[in-house]
């Protein structure tokens, strides 16, 4: 059996192709959605017709500590290990800043820090045990410079994600690479409400001019997971296209 990664939130969007991306190079896949479960499917049916790998699908909402607990000894028992985490999952909620409730801002906070928390802790005492292992945190430049009020929620999460991946490479030392990747503005679905002007408007802070796709994030996390990265570690990388204040 080969290297087993498991990437949260890998349904849909980058964390498909993330998914995608290691089974493309040979990795055993475990797909993890909480909702949707018909694409959770379609990803693995389409990673069984492509490529020789195993890839199993398992449903947990990385919120719920028992969830995760269940979700990461369910894989061990499939599997044997996890060698890389990829922790994709998050979800955003616009809205005016002044609208939002506390319940709405807290969910946000649960699901995309509180989770990527839960599953590097249960994840990582198997990596540490195995005295070896990859974590790729997925944050965003919203994290770093990139502000909007109405993403006021989501923008604090993804920074406690970027401080998280600090500490967790303090504490998983020297066993374990934690790495982080702060994707600008990709082609997904979390995206498919912006008008043609605001695309436009956006493309214009972009040097390369256009969106990412989300293949470009994907070959990112795969090579921070590979032996070519094996000197990469408690960083944290921006692929945005180049960014440029007006």
């Amino acid at each position: 059996m080969g290297k087993v990664a498991l990437i949260t939130g890998s349904n849909r969007g980058i964390g498909k192709s993330i998914a995608l991306e290691f089974a493309k190079n040979g990795l055993d896949v475990i797909i993890n959605y909480c909702h949707h479960e018909e694409e959770a499917k379609k990803v693995q049916k389409e990673i069984s017709e492509k490529y020789n790998v195993s890839v199993m699908i398992v449903k947990c909402d990385i919120s719920n500590e028992e969830e995760v607990e269940k979700m990461v000894n369910d894989v061990c028992d499939a599997f044997g290990g996890i060698d890389i985490l990829v922790n994709n999952a998050s979800i955003c909620r616009d809205s005016l800043l002044m609208d939002k409730s506390v319940k709405d801002f807290k969910r946000i906070l649960d699901v995309n820090l509180i989770g990527t928390y839960l599953c590097s802790k249960y994840v990582g005492r198997l990596m540490l045990d195995a005295k070896s292992g990859k974590i790729i945190n997925i944050a965003s430049t919203n994290a770093i410079d990139t502000y909007y009020p109405e993403s006021c929620d989501y923008d604090a999460s993804k920074a406690g994600v970027i401080s998280l991946t600090h500490n967790l490479a303090r504490e998983f030392a020297p066993y374990i690479n934690v790495n982080c990747v702060c994707p600008g503005w990709v082609n997904t679905s979390m995206n498919k409400d912006l008008t043609l002007e605001q695309v436009e408007e956006y493309n214009k802070k972009i040097l390369l001019g256009r969106f990412a796709e989300a293949e470009e994030i994907a070959k990112v996390v795969v090579f921070l997971a590979s032996t070519k990265a094996s000197y990469i570690n408690d960083s944290i990388i921006r692929v945005d296209g180049g960014k440029f204040n007006e």
